[in-house]
């Protein structure tokens, strides 16, 4: 009877695992065996699809901007979602407004993608923001957002930062409104102002939150492709890791580069996920 009790859990999580197994695992480690081969994974090459991804201009250019994604997006993101979160729960319209922000999130990323491209665009008759900085600047000339190397990164992550914003906030304010009152008019009796309550009360209370939505926005970073490739398809100093590894699979037909692209790219988001699962671990143990 316990023999039969004890093989019981794994008859319902079999199936699950063997799921997992064959769309996760197995082709994880195909793809790990094929980037040690040529263009037609039958020539074997060692390390030179490794050699390449470090050090071709084209990856360290997308290397460089997935570095810029990270610090940038995730900032703006997670901060910016905080302060919108703390504000926002002091109005009377806070459902409407939050509603508002999380509007994009309902958006594909392809659609928002088109849209942005649209209020980038230089013809101020067609581009939304040239039109705005015309009509207040009438000696301006537009700008081209997405043409110029030196701002077209910044314009794709300020798309970026519309859409992931709204969900951050959403995360943030759950978290925000967990934090009991007796705290907050505590600090208030003991002379604090609401300057001195964000930053050392409400944020130490719901740093474990923060840490989490942190993580799950660099996640977006490392694996961002959608963005990119509807709007400037990596042209124009834009290039990023995901988006280069689709290059050189379906235009490039370099199987083994691919490869070895998603390869670094796995082992670039397995550190940040290994410290989410640490941070709900200990979660857990608190409880």
């Amino acid at each position: 009877m316990m023999k039969r009790l004890g093989f019981l859990p794994w008859l319902y999580i079999g199936p699950a695992l063997l799921l997992l197994g064959f769309f996760l695992v197995y082709p994880a480690l195909d793809t790990f065996r094929l980037s040690f081969f040529g263009a037609r994974s039958e020539e074997f090459v060692g390390i030179g699809n490794y050699v390449y991804a470090f050090t071709t201009d084209e990856m360290l250019t997308a290397f460089k901007n997935n570095a810029i994604w990270l610090v940038l997006f995730t900032f703006f993101t997670v901060f910016g979602g905080l302060v919108i979160a703390v504000l926002l729960d002091r109005v009377r319209y806070e459902a409407l407004a939050k509603a508002v922000i999380f509007l994009p999130q309902a958006i594909s990323f392809v659609g928002a993608g088109v849209i942005w491209k649209f209020v980038y665009d230089y013809r101020p008759g067609v581009g939304l923001l040239n039109a705005i900085l015309v009509r207040i600047f009438p000696d301006m000339n537009p700008i081209g957002w997405l043409v110029n190397s030196n701002i077209s990164t910044y314009a794709l992550i300020a798309t970026g930062i519309w859409i992931w914003t709204g969900f951050a906030m959403t995360i943030l304010s759950a978290a925000v409104k967990g934090v009991p009152d007796e705290i907050m008019e505590a600090a208030r009796i003991d002379g604090a102002n609401e300057w001195q309550i964000f930053w050392r009360v409400t944020i130490p209370m719901i740093s474990a939150t923060i840490a989490v939505v942190a993580t799950t926005m660099v996640i977006n970073v490392l694996k961002v492709f959608d963005l990119v490739y509807v709007m400037t398809a990596g042209r124009y100093d834009t290039n990023v890791i995901a988006n280069q590894m689709y290059k050189e699979l379906y235009i490039n037909r370099q199987n083994g580069r691919a490869s070895a692209i998603a390869v670094v790219l796995l082992l670039a988001i397995v550190p940040v996920m290994l410290i989410n699962i640490q941070r709900f671990q200990e979660q857990e143990a608190r409880r």
